[in-house]
């Protein structure tokens, strides 16, 4: 088993992939974009190597485990085994890995990654590839054909003025004709763009706000006790009333029914380091305690599988819209 050929199949999956005590492998996302001689790149992820993040995230070891049908501490003794190996070889040799790219130790003797480059990591742009975009011109080749009519005692064919008048006149009435017509399609595309822009607008008000009622009548609210309570209505809602909701990537450690019992695990997990917080309840009405909140998926899973496949924790993963 090559452990170097499964980076490239995880990579597809994941943001980073930890060697543990060798460093990480990363991609890195860009949008669409198009060169200035004229190639088109289509989304794409590349992958670059950071030798200082050398902590055992459990990605790579679990992913041994459950493609060999191995334990994971036994896959995380095989990782260990061929590190050793790596950092042996690098001292005369390149490490290749298939489809990613090469390590190798520059005259500092430090390590330097030569990524492939001829593959793109992100699966929604699977298949596409760059391609050159050729400039559209237009040539326009005028050419006058005089054609000479001799008759057979070679006399010379007299013009009339009328045949010279429509001869210049219908050059005239031509270009008048374009103009007229590229007047009326101007007129007619800002027309009806204008018509769809405001069919759009129109249509996304209608989205956000459906999305604002969804969410007031899914919301409870803890009020306590109050002496009085004075609502004032508006009749006509702007567009700057749209509440924006921020998402959360959890992980948990238990739900309780009590609340008191769900504050006082929180406190035990602050304790031991991790940034706990209350997490959104669940339809039954549990509180939810995670080991902590994040704004990134790539954070809270990092956390999970160190909790499952380092620290043997239970803990599960929550997305909070």
């Amino acid at each position: 088993m090559q452990i170097t050929g499964l980076i490239k199949e995880l990579l597809y999956q994941y943001e980073c992939v930890t060697i543990p005590q060798f460093g990480a492998f990363l991609t890195r996302a860009f949008e669409a974009k198009v060169d200035p001689s004229g190639l088109f790149f289509p989304p794409r992820k590349e992958v670059y190597f950071n030798q200082l993040l050398v902590a055992n995230d459990g990605v790579l070891a679990h992913h041994i485990a459950q493609k060999e049908n191995f334990s994971y501490e036994y896959s995380l003794r095989l990782v260990e085994k061929e590190v050793s190996s790596w950092k042996k070889r690098l001292k005369t040799q390149t490490i290749r890995f298939p489809g990613v790219g090469e390590i190798q130790l520059n005259k500092e003797k430090k390590i330097e990654f030569i990524p492939w480059g001829q593959v793109n990591f992100d699966l929604k742009s699977f298949g596409l590839h760059f391609f050159e975009r050729e400039n559209i011109s237009a040539t326009y080749n005028t050419t006058k054909k005089n054609n000479i009519m001799e008759d057979n005692n070679k006399e010379d064919l007299m013009f009339t003025p009328e045949n010279e008048d429509k001869q210049t006149k219908s050059p005239i009435l031509r270009y008048v004709a374009i103009g007229v017509i590229g007047i009326a399609l101007l007129g007619g595309s800002y027309y009806f763009s204008d018509k769809y822009v405001t069919e759009q607008r129109i249509v996304e008000q209608e989205k956000a706000q459906k999305k604002i009622e969804k969410n007031v009548q899914e919301a409870t609210f803890d009020l306590g006790s109050l002496s009085s309570i004075n609502v004032s209505a508006q009749s006509n809602p702007t567009e700057q009333e749209v509440v924006v909701y921020q998402e959360f990537f959890s992980v948990i450690a238990g739900s309780f029914r009590s609340l008191n019992n769900a504050e006082k695990k929180v406190e035990s997990l602050k304790s031991e380091g991790y940034p706990a917080e209350l997490a959104q309840s669940n339809p039954d009405g549990l509180y939810r305690v995670a080991y902590g909140r994040y704004s990134t998926k790539k954070e809270a899973i990092n956390m999970l599988y160190f909790l499952k496949y380092t620290l043997e924790e239970e803990a599960w993963y929550l997305e909070e819209r």
